[in-house]
């Protein structure tokens, strides 16, 4: 019997826990009443659908904002444009595919280098765009946090976040030293050394990696930006959810809607081996959702509502990733993939 390689054993991995994922969001569904949940999209209407699917283009800007702004000058620094699309495709493949939310950085650094940009730089710019995204994020649940237990005190929910949160800026510590002590330089060494040794010519695209991640950090003004457009992304995500429950028929304020966008997405983060972080995020609504004192149904609505939105913009990012790919390099502005 030929033995699972590495990948294989991944793919089942994460095939077996979309399926429990799966599961779990079924049994919320049947367990809190499929019928009173469509009930409340009734109240939405396509209106109400479209409009919050809309409002996400706001953050999805901020992002790419982020983005171009630590990815820092160059010749071959694509336009905003580009960046913005290649934003889409970066969440449709995290949201949509079966990867651990981490895959769309993957696609989007090959992307960048069809687009003209150095391999090194591409993947040293995302690397750093996502490492000030999950800081700005810790700093998003410390406020949502911090709202929480000024609200209602002490929870199950609170508790949780809270316990999570030191070993998570432990964690982004700990990435951020070892980016910096030369983390990026090893990867380059050992890619560079199995390319030589494997006859792999395109291995030798990541030379320079370190410098490259090293440069991104080393422009306090263009980290300060990607910090300041990630946090203005944060913040709309409370927005969304205040304009998706007025739609589902619950009206809240603004602070409301910040705790429970921050701890969902903290929940969410948390479930990152689970594809798509199916069951996962649903039952995160529905504690801090109850915590609020708002019901299972509207948590499970809100939640199926944000999912409804990840997919209309995520199957045109998948389409734009699959057209990217089959166009001649360099080939990416908006009005050439669309």
């Amino acid at each position: 019997m030929r033995p699972v390689s590495g990948l294989a054993s991944m793919k089942i991995s994460a095939l077996v826990l979309g399926l429990v994922g799966l599961g779990l969001a079924a049994w919320l569904l049947q367990s809190y009443g499929i019928g009173r949940i469509l009930d409340l999209f009734g109240n939405a209407g396509w209106f109400g659908i479209v409009a919050v699917i809309a409002f996400h283009g706001l953050q999805v800007l901020f992002s790419a904002l982020g983005w171009r702004a630590v990815a820092g000058p160059g010749p071959d620094r694509p336009d905003l444009g580009a960046f913005l699309v290649l934003r889409l495709v970066r969440e449709a493949v995290n949201n949509l595919l079966p990867v651990a939310q981490v895959g769309g950085e993957f696609v989007v650094s090959r992307l960048l280098q069809r687009r003209g940009v150095k391999l090194a730089s591409a993947i040293a710019g995302t690397v750093a765009d996502l490492t000030i995204q999950v800081v700005t994020q810790i700093v998003f649940t410390i406020m949502g946090l911090a709202l929480l237990l000024r609200s209602v005190g002490d929870s199950a929910v609170s508790g949780y976040v809270a316990g999570a949160l030191p070993v998570a800026a432990l964690a982004i510590v700990g990435l951020l030293g070892a980016q910096w002590l030369g983390l990026a330089a090893v990867i380059e060494t050992a890619l560079m050394r199995l390319g030589r040794s494997m006859g792999w010519a395109g291995t030798a695209h990541v030379e320079g990696l370190h410098q490259a991640l090293i440069d991104c950090y080393r422009a306090p003004g263009r980290v300060t930006m990607a910090a300041l457009w990630h946090m203005v992304s944060w913040l709309l995500g409370g927005i969304e959810v205040c304009l998706a429950l007025h739609f589902l028929g619950q009206d809240i304020g603004f602070g409301p809607g910040l705790i429970i966008e921050s701890l969902g997405q903290a929940l969410k983060a948390a479930g990152f081996v689970v594809p798509g972080a199916l069951g996962v995020q649903e039952g995160g609504y529905i504690v801090i959702c109850q915590a609020l004192g708002l019901s299972p149904e509207l948590a499970i609505a809100l939640s199926l509502m944000k999912r409804l939105r990840e997919v209309a913009l995520g199957l045109p990012g998948l389409v734009l990733w699959r057209r990217i790919e089959a166009a001649p390099a360099p080939a990416m502005s908006v009005t050439e993939v669309t």
